[in-house]
């Protein structure tokens, strides 16, 4: 059985890539080279804070909206949904709905009121009616949190895809590819800060949607642009009949299951409005107008995006077995790649390697462009919220801010490298899972407090983002993504007490609740008029930056 599971793995390198492994290393320089090119370029522009922290807020709706798709379709997004449908069918595609409905809480909530009540940071807006060091504190250290997991889910992703193009074997070999992913990552941003790191994420986004419209284009070629073909064949291929493209076949065996759903779906839904890296995005336009055009078009962009996932999965799923995707990635992260190679002509054809080495690197340059994204947001909050505010009292030049920004960049890449390098070989999922639940439960219900509700104070601040925060983290510590199950980050451990693997249904009401209780509880009365100056900016953007 392990020659076999052995074989089936190698099938994507040896039959696809081994041939063609110069062009596939070509693709990935000539990326790395043009993006590098335009970074340098950019941070020749880059002259103050506003510059790298919001790009001089010179970017139009349009170019923003089209940098918001680039940071948020992610590894994740185009490898896992894939992986995910093709593997799981109907349950599979209920993630492509969830990524992009949360969207509309974006939108309706977030976005412009975002725009006008900060500058740079989460930590601006709770800074603004609330007392500053404090809450600026606990919005860097959530903030740092969230980006981390974030990015260590990425760099996961890099180093499996890469070294599985690429024929290395050796753990030596692995690790130096998750080393030059973090140092290409810390370039990015130490150079290009925000302008840099937005073209990036443009080009990224162009790349993503022309090579997945592609592939689209050539999966229904194949079924005459029959949909109920193509879904036929999808479930007759999976071994699991109508099933396949019925609700339950992962999230209905059990009670268990299906709640654990719930969690995973309000997560998904609620954190993508509190995710550092897009919600820094909002800051690089002039006005508010621009921010609620961005969202607009990234909404309309992830959601061609996500409707042709429907191609990428289902076509995964009736044009390859499923014992071929799970052996050669049990999570089936490579049922893209492997449709491309199928599509294109299959193992050892001339036109399966190239389409294999086009989309391959097109994942690769998806998670460089959430990379470089995930480290800004977090570098910015160290130095503006953290080393400005807190440990130098607004008393740093605008010079020593961005220098420290830089500085911080170097830090959390080589933090995210050494990390990297231990979770080349964890559960990717569970990773983010993990930002999107502290991100929805530390983070949302502390920014819609600030915004909608008068009587919010900072001891609310505080209890909402630690509590949430420490409770998020502690219930996946403890749930069946660390341990207790073969597909855990330590299966060869058990001491998974929490039940669910995604924590968001007990941690993000918990979030809002002790927001909510710390409020009622303090004894200070909070800034009414503080609040009335925020609520005519955040509506209005009278006075914001």
């Amino acid at each position: 059985m392990n020659s076999v599971r052995q074989s089936l793995a190698l099938q994507l390198t040896a039959g696809g890539a081994g041939e063609h492994r110069t062009l596939i290393i070509t693709l990935f320089a000539a990326f790395v080279a043009v993006t590098l090119g335009i970074t340098v370029w950019a941070g020749r522009q880059t002259r103050g804070a506003e510059d790298f922290y919001a790009g001089g807020r010179q970017f139009s709706g349009f170019q923003n909206g089209l940098a918001i798709s680039g940071d948020y379709m992610s590894a994740a997004s185009f490898l896992g949904i894939a992986g995910a449908i093709a593997l799981f069918g109907y349950d599979g595609f209920l993630y492509s709905i969830g990524f992009l409905v949360a969207w509309l809480v974006a939108l309706l909530l977030v976005a412009e009121p975002l725009r006008n009540s900060g500058r740079f940071t989460m930590g601006d807006v709770l800074a603004y009616r609330m007392r500053r060091r404090p809450v600026r504190t606990a919005a860097g250290i959530s903030t740092i949190v969230v980006s981390i997991f974030y990015l260590l889910a990425q760099m996961a992703g890099a180093g499996a895809l890469v070294t599985l193009l690429l024929g290395i074997t050796s753990e030596t070999g692995k690790i130096l590819v998750v080393v030059l992913v973090g140092i290409v990552m810390i370039l990015y941003v130490t150079i290009g800060g925000m302008k840099g790191t937005t073209w990036v994420q443009m080009v990224k986004a162009v790349l993503l949607i022309a090579g997945t419209l592609l592939i689209t284009f050539l999966v229904m070629l194949k079924f005459h642009f029959n949909i109920s073909a193509l879904l036929g064949a999808a479930a007759e291929n999976s071994g699991k009949g109508a099933a396949f493209l019925e609700p339950g076949l992962k999230y209905g065996a059990t009670a268990t299951s299906k709640i654990d759903f719930i969690s995973l779906g309000i997560a998904l839904v609620l954190g993508t409005a509190g995710l550092p890296h897009i919600l820094i995005r909002f800051y690089t336009v002039p006005t508010a107008k621009a921010a609620r055009k961005s969202v607009n078009w990234a909404i309309g962009i992830i959601g061609v995006f996500y409707l042709m996932t429907i191609a990428l999965g289902f076509g995964a799923a009736a044009l390859i077995a499923p014992g071929t995707i799970t052996a050669s990635n049990k999570a089936g992260n490579t049922a893209a790649p492997l449709l491309a190679q199928e599509i294109g002509g299959g193992a050892g054809s001339t036109g399966g390697a190239i389409l294999l080495a086009v989309i391959s690197a097109v994942a690769f340059a998806t998670i460089l462009a959430v990379v470089a994204g995930l480290t800004l947001a977090s570098s910015s909050s160290f130095a503006h919220d953290l080393y400005v505010n807190v440990l130098r009292k607004g008393a740093a030049t605008e010079k020593e801010e961005v220098r420290a920004a830089r500085w911080a960049t170097v830090g959390i890449g080589a933090v995210a490298i050494v990390l990297g390098v231990f979770a080349r070989g964890l559960n990717v999922a569970g990773l983010v899972a993990l930002a999107f639940a502290v991100a929805a439960s530390a983070n949302l219900p502390t920014l819609l407090y600030s915004l909608f509700w008068k009587r919010f104070t900072t001891p609310g601040a505080l209890w909402s983002i630690y509590g949430g925060l420490i409770s998020s983290v502690l219930l996946v510590l403890f749930s069946p993504v660390v341990s207790g199950k073969e597909t855990s980050m330590f299966p060869g451990a058990d001491f998974a007490v929490f039940p669910l693997e995604n924590p968001g249904l007990i941690s993000i009401p918990l979030g809002f609740l002790l927001g909510w209780l710390g409020s009622l509880l303090s004894k200070g009365e909070p800034d009414a008029a503080k609040y009335a100056e925020l609520e005519v900016r955040s509506l209005t953007g009278t006075g914001a930056h």
